[in-house]
């Protein structure tokens, strides 16, 4: 399992981001305080404060190709 910080600034920067999520096998959650949604549901993901920085959980040992796809999205 893979952890990093991503930032969803806007309605399109979700789209393009659960649009890269759904084009993999694995399971990746987004955490933001108590709350975990699965980021390949939009409706989940705008449930979410995203005012600030959401914790992803990638659950696979396999994922660089998708890191690299959502770089845009990963906080430093």
């Amino acid at each position: 399992m893979k952890r990093e910080q991503i930032m969803l600034k806007t309605i399109n920067d979700v789209k393009a981001f659960v649009n890269s999520v759904a084009k993999y096998d694995f399971d990746v959650d987004l955490l933001s305080g108590r709350y975990a949604v699965d980021a390949k549901s939009i409706m989940g993901i705008f449930s979410l404060d995203l005012s600030k920085a959401i914790t992803m959980e990638i659950h696979s040992d396999d994922c660089q190709n998708f890191l690299n796809e959502i770089k845009p999205f990963i906080v430093k």
